[in-house]
């Protein structure tokens, strides 16, 4: 509605669920709820980055100049972000795009986290602040001995320092589009290497994972679930990241577009990682030492976040090396208290990052 109407009928839109939103970041004032609603947005615009970014400003008119420009036009200006015709665009990259702000103004909406001075001053220089990261450190037991997990808060293509991303794949290793929003599609967008205009120039990740298909003989046919794939990290190794390893969980449903997943097939998926982290650990310089996972499968494989947890941990639970440091991620901070209750552990909430995290010290 807002990207029909515009932002000059906010007033006059019925926008309950935004309005909620809104009204539960601190400091909100209600009776000024249209303009809280247009902050809350440009918050949530300001926390994506590169095309995403400019065709979100663009289609809801929060980019200098087109407040009260018409519906087409601003669909028109957002398309030519990516190089597309209206048509095209509105029936791809524009529910991709107004999918991750709504990603980003539920995550505001639970951390109350809107960082308005920077936001407003961010709609006048045009320098984005820095995205709020959260971790929490989960203290287990394994085996009877300890166990710390690090839990964090935030997109993973914003870990750092962490030697090996795990991130999902279907049992034909097919990374989406760089404009989807799921974690892989999201990591190799990250990966991507791009030039001074931020055109895409390199895609890394991408070409690993099709070398290592071909190198196995998998380029035409698929893999049994479980198997696990490594590649390179691409432009993410400035953030400290070495390896991402691509965990088959997710068998393709024919004839649909939907995935079955199952937990031992994220158990298996994540012992297999672990595994092949610890075969490979030594032929770096220093050896791989840190391991990532998302909730495997509870993305668009369907697979329920407790499931997935579940299943993690039986893997986790089970892995035999003491020295590894474990940890996990989430987007949003609902999603974490599921994860700690599901484990059971007892949670020290660590302090958002700060700007030594944000400059690669720390585990961010």
């Amino acid at each position: 509605m807002v990207r029909l109407e515009g932002l000059v009928r906010l007033r006059g839109l019925d926008l309950p669920l935004l309005r909620r939103a809104a009204a539960s970041v601190p400091g909100a004032v209600t009776d000024a709820w249209p303009v809280e609603v247009e902050n809350l947005l440009r918050a949530a615009v300001s926390r994506l980055d590169g095309d995403l970014r400019e065709a979100a400003g663009r289609t809801l008119g929060l980019a200098p100049g087109l407040r009260d420009r018409a519906a087409a036009d601003r669909r028109r200006l957002a398309a030519q972000v990516y190089g597309l015709s209206v048509e095209r665009f509105r029936k791809s990259q524009e529910e991709m795009v107004l999918g991750q702000v709504a990603e980003w103004v539920c995550w505001i909406a639970d951390t109350g986290n809107i960082a308005d001075t920077g936001n407003r001053d961010a709609a006048r220089t045009g320098v984005m602040p820095a995205p709020h990261l959260q971790h929490r450190t989960l203290r287990l037991t394994r085996s009877g001995r300890p166990l710390t997990i690090t839990l964090h808060i935030h997109p993973a293509e914003l870990l750092r320092n962490v030697d090996v991303i795990v991130s999902p794949s279907n049992t034909h290793l097919g990374l989406p589009e760089m404009y989807k929003a799921s974690v892989s599609a999201s990591l190799r967008r990250a990966g991507a290497v791009r030039d001074a205009a931020g055109d895409v120039v390199e895609d890394p990740v991408h070409d690993d994972l099709a070398e290592w298909r071909g190198k196995h003989g998998v380029l035409h046919r698929p893999v049994l679930p479980g198997t696990v794939a490594p590649t390179g990290p691409g432009a993410l190794a400035e953030q400290g990241v070495r390896r991402i390893y691509h965990a088959v969980v997710a068998v393709p449903r024919p004839g649909t577009n939907d995935y079955e997943v199952t937990p031992q097939n994220v158990a298996a998926a994540a012992a297999r990682a672990l595994a092949l982290m610890s075969g490979e650990r030594d032929a770096h310089t220093p050896p791989l030492r840190s391991v990532c996972f998302p909730l495997l499968g509870a993305g668009r494989g369907g697979l329920a976040p407790e499931s997935s947890v579940s299943a993690l941990w039986t893997a986790l639970a089970a892995d035999a090396d003491r020295d590894r440091e474990l940890h996990l991620v989430v987007r949003r901070p609902l999603v974490a208290d599921l994860v700690t209750e599901v484990l059971g552990g007892r949670t020290d909430p660590g302090p958002p990052a700060g700007p030594e995290e944000r400059e690669g010290h720390g585990c961010g």
